[in-house]
């Protein structure tokens, strides 16, 4: 379509985060173009490529010596390139710690960085403090405490009897499909931190958890920041980037 660039999004890590992220990535598309003033049709929406496919598990790649995703998110990558995309979304926080490999194997391509987008959003926002909720993997790579440390913005991370718990959240929970679980688990953490640190802001740093945590028990104000929705903004951004 005229007006708009190819984008791509490298999902299945796991298969319902790459759903949501699509859902999330029309959203924001119509939300520039309401904010443009532009109709809403299904002709206005860009093209856009979803890879779904089986990647092994990236924290126990990174923290258990299992099995390497890099063959996994290569071979999307490359069907994604085959449709002729100018950017593309990782729809998985820890897969980022294999980005700079792939950006350099695949430099006729934009690989979004979902840590960056999101730390220049919440310094846009005037965020000095969050709580952080993500993987084990996540939290060993430390990409978002230094990223957020960079812009003055305090991180505060869970204990580790709270992470255990989180990531029992993610695998016996949301990857089992049990939402309700998956909700109690991140729900009790969540409170637990804010509580310990005074947080208003929650940074949910791991595609599975916004599908399973839509607030913090006894404190409605919190801010619950979902990076995976910064960075469908940012590809939204860049499939109307033309001229």
């Amino acid at each position: 379509m005229p007006g708009t660039r190819k984008v791509g999004i490298l999902g299945g890590m796991g298969p319902a985060a790459g759903a949501d992220f699509l859902r999330l990535f029309v959203g924001a598309c119509e939300a520039r173009l309401r904010a443009s003033g532009s109709p809403v049709s299904d002709q206005a929406f860009p093209e856009h490529w979803l890879a779904q496919l089986p990647v092994p598990d990236r924290t126990l790649a990174l923290l258990e010596d299992g099995p390497s995703p890099v063959e996994g998110m290569t071979s999307g990558i490359e069907g994604l390139r085959s449709h002729g995309v100018a950017s593309i979304a990782i729809a998985c926080n820890t897969a980022h710690a294999w980005h700079a490999k792939l950006q350099r194997s695949h430099p006729d391509v934009e690989l979004l960085h979902i840590v960056e987008e999101t730390a220049k959003y919440l310094a846009a926002q005037r965020i000095e403090a969050v709580c952080l909720l993500a993987t084990q993997g996540t939290y060993s790579l430390g990409f978002y405490q230094a990223a957020l440390a960079e812009r003055g913005i305090d991180c505060h991370l869970p204990t580790e009897p709270e992470r255990e718990q989180v990531m029992r959240g993610i695998r016996d929970g949301v990857k089992a499909g049990d939402l309700g679980l998956a909700t109690r688990l991140f729900a009790e953490v969540a409170r637990r931190m804010v509580e310990r640190h005074g947080c208003d802001s929650l940074l949910l740093a791991c595609t599975e958890i916004p599908l399973a945590l839509h607030g913090v028990p006894g404190h409605a104000g919190v801010r619950l920041v979902d990076p995976a929705e910064v960075l469908a903004r940012a590809l939204a951004g860049r499939a109307y980037a033309v001229g």
